[in-house]
């Protein structure tokens, strides 16, 4: 019988053959651990991280509202490195929960999916 991880991997594996971040819209990743969320824009075609956020140092407020930071945070980051636009990467997560919040943050905050 598989774990959750097992088959998020799997998922990912299979997310990750269709996406590809490039240099005119690298790839928004997110991942989410039980007690934080990180949000990286990557360039695949250099395999270099151009921007990150994530909320280990953010001590207050709830998880949900923390992702929200996270989106706000990324996406003010991108934007004083001149991305605009991005391709989203949900990393095998399900698309609810702190991972659509950072999403609807960012995208809000003026990032292009």
């Amino acid at each position: 019988m598989q774990n959750k991880t097992d088959k998020r991997i799997r998922l990912k594996k299979k997310i990750r053959t269709k996406i590809k971040g490039t240099d005119a819209r690298p790839r928004l990743t997110v991942f989410r651990s039980n007690k934080f969320i990180y949000a990286q824009i990557i360039n695949d075609m250099t395999g270099k991280t151009l921007v990150q956020a994530s909320d280990v140092k953010i001590a207050k407020g709830t998880k949900t509202e923390r992702a929200k930071e996270v989106g706000k945070m990324i996406a003010d980051v991108a934007s004083k490195a001149k991305i605009k636009k991005v391709v989203f990467d949900r990393n095998g997560f399900k698309y609810t929960g702190r991972i659509k919040l950072v999403a609807d943050e960012a995208r809000a905050s003026g990032l292009e999916f």
